[in-house]
C-alpha cells in the first residue's frame, strides 16, 4: 500500500498537468520516451551511448511529437464527430493510417536526420533509404495500436498511449536509421 500512494500522486499530477497545460505536457512527455527510446536502441545493440541520436529524439519530442499529434487527434475528432457520422472509428483509422502516418513518418526521418546534425542532402538521402521500409513497418505493427488507441482512449490520452507504443517505436527508428549509417560508413 505504501508504493500505491506515491504513484497515484505522481498519476494525478500528470494527469491535472494534462488538464491545464495538455501540450507542454504531451512534448515534455514525448520528449522523455524519444530520449528513453534511443538510449534503450543503443543499449539493447550492444553500443556505448552516442549523444546525438538521444538529443535528437528529445528534441523531436519535444518540439514535434506532443504538439502535432495533439492537433492531429483534435482535428481528427472535429472531422469524424462520434454520432454524427457513419463508420467514425473507420474513417479516422483510414484518415490516420493513409493521409497522417505516411507524412508523419517522412517528416519524423527527415527531422531526427537534421537533429542529428545532418545536411539537407544527407537527411533526404537517409529519408529516401529507409521511407518505405518504415512506413510499412508503421501500417503493420502500428495499425493494432491505432485502433485501441481511437476505439478505446479518451481523447485527452491519446498522445499518451501513443508516446507509450512510442517508445518501441523509438527503439525501431533509432535502430533502423543506426542500421543505415553503418551501411554508409561500410561503404566509405
Amino acid at each position: 500500500m505504501a508504493l500505491s500512494k506515491p504513484i497515484m500522486n505522481l498519476v494525478a499530477a500528470y494527469l491535472q498537468n494534462l488538464y491545464l497545460h495538455p501540450i507542454k505536457t504531451k512534448a515534455i512527455t514525448s520528449c522523455v520516451v524519444g530520449s528513453a527510446g534511443s538510449i534503450a536502441s543503443q543499449l539493447v545493440a550492444g553500443q556505448s551511448l552516442k549523444l546525438d541520436p538521444i538529443l535528437s529524439f528529445g528534441l523531436y519530442g519535444l518540439a514535434f511529437g506532443g504538439s502535432i499529434p495533439h492537433y492531429f487527434y483534435e482535428f481528427l475528432e472535429r472531422l469524424f464527430p462520434e454520432g454524427v457520422v457513419a463508420f467514425p472509428l473507420a474513417k479516422k483509422l483510414i484518415f490516420e493510417r493513409i493521409i497522417f502516418a505516411p507524412i508523419m513518418q517522412a517528416f519524423s526521418l527527415y527531422t531526427l536526420s537534421r537533429f542529428e546534425g545532418k545536411n539537407h542532402k544527407a537527411a533526404l538521402k537517409q529519408l529516401f533509404a529507409l521511407y518505405f521500409k518504415v512506413l510499412e513497418a508503421n501500417w503493420k505493427w502500428l495499425t493494432l495500436f491505432q485502433i485501441i488507441n481511437l476505439a478505446f482512449i479518451p481523447p485527452m490520452l491519446r498522445v499518451l498511449f501513443m508516446n507509450l507504443v512510442g517508445f518501441g517505436w523509438a527503439m525501431f527508428l533509432a535502430t533502423k536509421k543506426r542500421e543505415q549509417s553503418q551501411k554508409k560508413d561500410a561503404k566509405n
